[in-house]
């Protein structure tokens, strides 16, 4: 039925198309204008679907014809910069997005030798559009940051996969590996559309014509053939077939292989998976140690819950969810199961009844190819081995996430508890202020869309603990403050701190108290001025989103892990961002680090000054409070002017 309503609801945009292309066809040059509006909002909602980029495709030379560009800055082709394509873009104007989208569909077709213009052949065209791409990887990689889900870019992504398709990496596969390199350093959980990459990458290196660049055929082989009897990229039973005859020298190979592998690059091969089975099944203690490529401490919790481990390999780790065994290494590199609780709580959703609906949404999702308990095992492995590499995907759901992440660094007991509640019983349960809050007593917001392009736990648990996020925030209400300053503590736990510092007016939205603010935060949270005092539980606090021209974009929750020098003897704080991409431009010349400063996987980081220029609320102790009154004036001048001169520009 929804497939069927979905087939009318295009042939209803495609008819509206069609009239309204007449109709601009026909106008005067006066009254092109207004048709053009209504048009570029049907061309929009087009381009939310692969099929509807393809039709605007098919009739860009009857648009351009029509007068769509008339008296814009795109009329002529032949003046355009590439260069401007990244700021048109980001911008929140959803007409100019659409313009640029359908001038990229010009250039394609000019490219393809589908259409013709003066001034612009089909070489010039192609490079063109080589160049656009090159110069926006964020949107070739669909990376979802707060500017995207502000802006709507759906539509944006599928125009450049249909770019990717046509017109191939050529010249900008240098750029692409590094970028993929740069994202894997992250060790994200979801990498779907990095895979995707990979795989494009991997008929680039086997074309013999097309020089590939350095770091492109680890990437490859890391996913098809890490290992020398999975080199070929065999299959999976061929490869099953090869293990049997295999002798102990050559297994041994095979599992040291595949650990460098994935450690080298968070990717894990099918064969991976494959190879796991197969000592498992042979009881080889020593190799599935060597295939996880365990330190002492890995070891050591494997041994202490074998049977436990060995369940999990075969309950949860299969071809289609291969990722689970880099989430089950780095959660035994943590040493997590020494936890007395974390162990039953493993057996418990093991043996886990989940709930119809719970099961729906998880087929949904990710297919029936393997039970919905095998995913939701294999989510709970990699949120709980990889606790930074969480992200909130296309959804403004960045407290939920980041609570996600916190309780699995901080309390992964408390995590085992929320995702079987909402696995099993499609509630959770919290308390506010003394009084009980269950989610299935919540209702929905009306108009919101949920993504499922998420982990497995987020899938489930996330749409529970945004109602409760939300009604924690009602009941907080009319009280004259941010309501944050309570529901951070009872919504993320006990070690919150109870005190809380915020830089803008709830009423007004102006800065107020700036300076202090920033004062105060060094006296909480740098080394210097705190008694040399770390973090010890990491900490919500909420940032002022701004982009690549350092323009607000919109509040945004983030956790601080840590303050500390890094090796080049600079104060930086370092965070996690819930975003799938933390690697983020924010204007200004504060550009996110996420490697190469000391960040552990999943981390972002800023020199504190930077940090500071876009923070506005924080939490934190009372009774630890230093002394920020040697913090030179000139240091707390300059973040003033970094705030005003981007987010708080139109707040003084």
């Amino acid at each position: 039925m929804g497939s069927v309503q979905q087939q009318t609801g295009a042939e209803e945009l495609q008819n509206r198309f069609a009239r309204l292309l007449t109709q601009l066809a026909e106008a005067k040059a006066f009254a092109k204008p207004s048709y053009v509006n209504q048009l570029l909002e049907i061309c929009r909602r087009l381009l939310g679907s692969t099929d509807g980029v393809q039709f605007l495709y098919n009739e860009i030379g009857n648009l351009v014809d029509a007068g769509i560009f008339h008296q814009t800055d795109w009329q002529h082709p032949n003046f355009l910069q590439s260069h401007l394509t990244h700021q048109a873009f980001a911008s929140s104007n959803q007409a100019t997005i659409t313009l640029e989208c359908l001038s990229e569909l010009r250039w394609l077709a000019l490219a393809n030798g589908d259409y013709a213009q003066d001034h612009v052949s089909p070489d010039i065209a192609r490079n063109f559009l080589r160049e656009v791409l090159a110069l926006n990887l964020d949107l070739v990689f669909k990376h979802s940051t707060e500017t995207s889900r502000q802006r709507k870019l759906t539509g944006v992504y599928h125009l450049f996969d249909f770019l990717v398709a046509h017109i191939g990496y050529g010249d900008i596969l240098e750029q692409v590996v590094n970028e993929v390199w740069r994202i894997l350093k992250q060790r994200p959980i979801i990498n779907n559309h990095i895979i995707a990459m990979i795989t494009q990458l991997a008929v680039c290196v086997a074309d013999p014509e097309i020089a590939t660049p350095r770091g492109s055929e680890g990437l490859v082989s890391a996913l098809f053939g890490p290992t020398p009897a999975s080199q070929t990229d065999p299959g999976l039973e061929y490869y099953q077939q090869s293990l049997e005859s295999m002798d102990t020298q050559s297994l041994q190979m095979e599992a040291g292989a595949f650990a460098r592998a994935m450690h080298d690059t968070g990717l894990v091969s099918v064969y991976h998976t494959v190879y796991l089975r197969y000592v498992l099944s042979q009881e080889s203690t020593e190799l599935v140690i060597q295939a996880l490529g365990l330190s002492s401490t890995g070891t050591d919790s494997y041994m202490t819950y074998r049977e436990l481990v060995n369940r999990l390999i075969t309950d949860a780790v299969t071809p289609n969810t291969a990722q689970a065994v880099i989430g089950l290494a780095c959660m035994l590199e943590r040493g997590i199961l020494f936890d007395p609780s974390l162990a039953p709580n493993f057996w418990r959703l093991i043996l886990l009844n989940l709930h119809p609906e719970t099961e729906a949404d998880i087929y949904n999702a990710y297919g029936t190819a393997q039970p919905a308990k095998t995913v939701l095992l294999a989510g709970a492995l990699l949120v709980l081995g990889l606790p930074f590499g969480i992200g909130q995907g296309d959804n403004p759901t960045c407290q939920a996430a980041r609570a996600l992440s916190m309780w699995s660094y901080s309390d992964p007991n408390y995590l085992m508890q929320i995702i079987v509640w909402a696995s099993r019983d499609q509630d959770v349960s919290m308390h506010f202020e003394g009084q009980p809050i269950h989610s299935k007593n919540l209702q929905i917001e009306s108009g919101t869309t949920f993504h499922t392009e998420l982990d497995p736990v987020s899938l489930v648990t996330v749409p529970h603990l945004d109602r409760i996020y939300l009604e924690m925030g009602r009941l907080s209400a009319g009280r004259g403050e941010d309501p944050h300053k309570w529901v951070n503590p009872e919504f993320h736990g006990w070690w919150v701190g109870q005190g809380f510092a915020i830089a803008v007016d709830i009423n007004t939205g102006n800065l107020i108290n700036h300076e202090q603010f920033i004062r105060d935060f060094y006296a909480f949270y740098h080394p210097y001025f705190n008694g040399n005092k770390p973090v010890i539980y990491p900490q919500p606090a909420g940032i002022a989103i701004t982009d690549s021209f350092g323009d607000y974009v919109g509040w945004h929750a983030i956790t601080i892990i840590r303050v500390n020098l890094d090796i080049q003897g600079i104060m930086r704080v370092y965070f996690f961002n819930p975003n799938n991409d933390s690697g983020q431009d924010w204007g200004n010349s504060v550009k996110v680090s996420t490697d190469g400063n000391g960040e552990l996987y999943g981390q972002s980081s800023l020199p504190i000054e930077q940090f500071v220029s876009r923070l506005y609320i924080f939490h934190y102790d009372p009774l630890e409070k230093g002394d920020s009154s040697n913090l030179e004036q000139e240091e707390v001048d300059a973040i003033c002017t970094m705030a005003r001169e981007s987010w708080a520009a139109d707040r003084v």
